[in-house]
Parts: C-alpha cells; structure tokens; sequence
C-alpha cells in the first residue's frame, strides 16, 4: 500500500511539501498550505485527495477531525531518504562551516566548533564520537616509569589528540626498557591503528622470534587496547543539551527526562554512531532511535564517518528531534565531516 501510494510523482511532491511545512511551522498541514507551494496549479480539492491516500499508506495522521495533516515516521524516513540526500549544501552554510572549523588550532578545538556547527544545524545535539583504543591511528608513543613500578603510556594521534594510560605491567619495565620499545614503535609503526600495530607485532613474534621476542614481547604488553581500554566519556563529545531541552519535540517532560537520561550513558550513543562506519551510505540517517530510549521514536539521527590518514577514525553526526531541517542537516553533517578529516590530518 505504502509503495503504490508514492509511486505517482504527484504524490512524492505533496508528501514532500507536507514535511517541509510542518517542518516549517510545526502545525498539522492544510490542502490550500500544500496548494500555495505547489509548482503546478492543482484544486485543493485534488490535495485533499492525496492526502488521504498518503494517510491510508501511513504517511501521515490527522490529530483532529478538522485538522491538517501530520507526518508519520514513515514520511520522515521518504523525505530524508529520497528528498534531502539530493539537497546541495547552501553556500551562507558551506562559508560559515569554513569559519567555524577553519579557525580552530589544535584537534580539541576542531572538536569543539564541529559540535558546535553540528547542533545548530540540528537544533538538537552534535556529536563526535572518537575511534575506540584499537582503531586510533598513532603518530608518537611515549612512556614513563613511576616509582612504584607503574607504567603510563601517552598515544599521539595525528591532529595532537592524546590517549593517556597508567598500567600496572604483569612484569616490571626499567625506563630504558620504556624507552627502547616507544622509540621501535615511533621508528616502525607511525600512522599504524593499534590493532594493526598488533597484528604485525605477532606476526614478527611468529616468525622472527630470536630478533623481535624481548622488544615485541614489551610492545604487545604496553600496547594492547584491551589493556589500554576506552574511556567513554572522553571518548564521545557532545554539544547543544540546552538546544534538545528547548526543542519542545516531546509529548510531556517525562519523555525528555528519559531521552536525557539516556544521553549521559555515553555507551549508547557510541553504539548508534559507529553502526554508520560499514553502511553503504556516506550520510547515514535513522528515524526514530529506540536504541536510545523507549522516547527515542522522536528523535532522528544524521551521522557520517570521518578520517585521518586515509583510514575511518569514528564517527559525528546530529540527533534531534524528527521536526529537524534535514536537507540542511545532512548536508552540514557530509561538509562536516570532510573538513573534520582534512583539517585533523594538517593540524
């Protein structure tokens, strides 16, 4: 039923002007509001009946009787998805993103005003979420012994970003010993991701024991992510809370609460955004975020992978409410990340 009623291109163009203007203006949409942006003269009368298929097919809902119409999910996931992807970015947008992030001078900075473009765009949140401990491309290692045996170890990025780690090594290192590995690993494997790093460290293990084994053997113990682990809530940055509270999206404040609640839970959202890294699509767009929450069937995602060094690093992207401008998010959200990933490889 969903398919035949859309497959008119009258049809896909009334859909398409009923989002945009609940987008617009946030009330249920009238046949003479869809008739005054139509590019064809067509009867209100016409409209109507249109917009009575598409709400039999599930686009659209009419909350009272003499009211106008109201997107679905359903219509959210047709105009993101056939509509907005074709959207060219606009070039007050393309000019203000250049600003934005071009004047940042250290990754942390780029993060920051990526969010932060990220957000308004949405007018919900902007969200970077940085690669996990094995997918962190390193650029510099260093280590440091501690007095009582204790071993930090510092990850360069490229762009400066730093992953730090005290651990506590099942066999005691000497600084010398600290220094020599950090200096193989800098000499050798600059550029690599730790889980490559690895890979190649075991295979010299395997088959150039007498060579590597005492050096290797230091290497895999100082640098295994899952000894390194991940700190989430550095790991993920997140910009426009106050944006989502003012939205006015939710039914009642407890749906909020729970949206909100769930947003400090830092793993979700990690979740969500890296489920873009090995899709098809450049810009990955997902209607309703149960995944999230129960109260997450209000929200849209937008997201897209960035990187450096010609490999994915993690991931960004916008979540805010369905009512979003996505012609514009998607859009900003593909910019956004293309200079993400060149302005991080030059820093």
């Amino acid at each position: 039923m969903r398919t035949s009623a859309l497959q008119e291109r009258r049809n896909r163009q009334i859909l398409a002007d009923v989002v945009r203007t609940y987008i617009e203006t946030g009330e249920p949409v009238s046949s003479r509001a869809v008739g005054a942006r139509f590019e064809e003269t067509i009867s209100t009368a016409t409209i109507r009946n249109v917009m009575g298929e598409l709400e039999d097919a599930g686009f659209l809902y009419q909350p009272h009787t003499s009211a106008g119409r109201v997107p679905t999910a359903a219509a959210y996931r047709f105009f993101a998805q056939e509509i907005a992807t074709q959207a060219k970015l606009s070039v007050v947008d393309k000019e203000w993103i250049q600003r934005e992030i071009g004047a940042a001078t250290n990754a942390s900075e780029v993060t920051e005003r990526a969010g932060h473009v990220l957000a308004e765009v949405s007018n919900g949140l902007g969200i970077i979420v940085s690669p996990p401990m094995g997918k962190t491309v390193i650029e510099h290692a260093r280590m440091w012994l501690l007095p009582d045996g204790r071993v930090v170890v510092v990850l360069i990025s490229p762009g400066g970003n730093t992953r730090d780690k005290i651990l506590r090594p099942a066999r005691p290192f000497t600084q010398i010993e600290l220094d020599a590995t950090a200096d193989f690993l800098n000499r050798h494997y600059s550029g690599w991701t730790l889980e490559a790093i690895r890979g190649d460290l075991l295979q010299k293990l395997a088959t150039e024991r007498e060579r590597y084994e005492g050096i290797v053997r230091g290497a895999l113990a100082l640098c295994d992510p899952a000894v390194l682990g991940d700190d989430l809530a550095r790991q993920v940055h997140v910009e426009g809370a106050a944006q989502m509270v003012g939205a006015g999206d939710f039914a009642d404040q407890a749906q909020l609460r729970d949206v909100l609640s769930a947003i400090e839970e830092k793993h979700r959202l990690v979740t969500v955004l890296n489920a873009c890294i090995d899709g098809p699509e450049p810009v990955y767009v997902q209607i309703g975020v149960k995944e999230i929450s129960e109260s997450g069937e209000n929200l849209a995602l937008i997201s897209a992978p960035y990187m450096t060094n010609h490999l994915v690093q993690g991931t960004l992207g916008v979540l805010g409410p369905t009512r979003m401008h996505y012609e514009r998010a998607i859009t900003a959200v593909a910019y956004v990340a293309q200079l993400f990933s060149g302005t991080l490889s030059k820093i």
